[in-house]
């Protein structure tokens, strides 16, 4: 498998420049540790998947854009696609499963996609089966080389505001977002180094690492973490590729370290990060002595779409 280039990642940063918000790094002082955050949280549509999104419908043909698109997603990929779609006047269905987040079904629905849900295990499937039958154009959520630089943009971005080698915190649902970020980093400062977070509840991804093969986990397995976003029961093919390449480790947290690390970027980031967005944040607070001493760390705040039930527990 081919993965993504220096070149790749130019194409990627030219098409979201003026599309997307450019987040800023912001630091955190008092955690003991060198800390910044990346708060994709504040992207239009909540989450940095509209980055990826944007990217892979600019990058096809007229007449693949004009059969309308198709997507599965939890809900981030969702609203993105279906943001996307719209700024390039196509249609999008999208398929969902029946547990994500109520907020993320309407807020989709909101931005004019046709909103299909099914059984978490079906889910993914059906998407493929609905591009079969109507010739709809699938805007896969990871596991696509025009997705993983879309996202590789929230990479070359934190190079181009810090200077150094640096550890970069990534989450590790499906692997676009982690493979798109190490591929920027990586090859613009091999130095750095790019550690993935994951729930322990959805650990496939780690037990990837460990095991040199692609694990895969139930969809009841994955679906007991709070971090809905993270659910995904295996990585891309493609993303194993560049997780091979790029990543130097993963680790996981545990969910009281995720819903600690939420309210801490509520009380003193004053960000709303969703559980999936809280985990790198985790890693830094409680696994600092699985990352790299001497290098100032990047935490990536994936996405900020939180159902408001769930942040109103935080407190409770």
């Amino acid at each position: 498998m081919t993965l993504v280039s220096p070149a790749d990642l130019d194409r990627a940063c030219a098409d979201v420049a003026g599309r997307v918000v450019r987040t800023p790094l912001l630091p955190v002082p008092g955690t003991g540790h060198p800390l910044w955050l990346k708060p994709e949280n504040l992207q239009t549509t909540g989450a940095f998947k509209i980055r990826g999104a944007y990217h892979r419908i600019a990058s096809m043909t007229d007449a693949e854009r004009a059969r309308g698109v198709v997507t599965h997603s939890s809900g981030n990929h969702a609203q993105a696609v279906s943001w996307s779609a719209r700024a390039f006047g196509t249609s999008a269905v999208v398929v969902m499963p029946d547990t994500a987040a109520r907020v993320k079904i309407d807020a989709t629905r909101a931005l004019g996609a046709e909103v299909l849900t099914t059984a978490p295990e079906l889910y993914r499937d059906k998407a493929h089966e609905l591009a079969a039958e109507h010739g709809y154009t699938l805007v896969p959520p990871f596991d696509d080389p025009h997705v993983i630089a879309g996202q590789g943009t929230v990479g070359r971005e934190i190079l181009e505001d810090l200077p150094g080698d640096l550890t970069v915190l990534v989450p590790v649902g499906g692997g676009g977002l982690v493979s798109g970020v190490a591929a920027a980093v990586k090859q613009g400062r091999p130095g750095s180094r790019v550690i993935g977070v994951e729930p322990a509840l959805a650990g496939d991804a780690a037990e990837s690492v460990r095991t040199g093969r692609i694990s895969h986990w139930t969809a009841a397995r994955t679906g007991r973490t709070v971090a809905d976003g993270l659910r995904t029961p295996a990585l891309g093919r493609l993303n194993w590729e560049h997780i091979r390449a790029y990543v130097d480790d993963i680790i996981t947290v545990t969910e009281e370290e995720i819903l600690e690390s939420a309210r801490f970027l509520a009380t003193r980031a004053h960000l709303v990060a969703e559980a999936s967005g809280a985990v790198t944040t985790a890693g830094h607070l409680f696994h600092g002595d699985l990352l790299p001493a001497e290098l100032p760390r990047v935490a990536v705040v994936s996405g900020g779409n939180a159902d408001p039930d769930w942040l109103a527990t935080l407190w409770n």
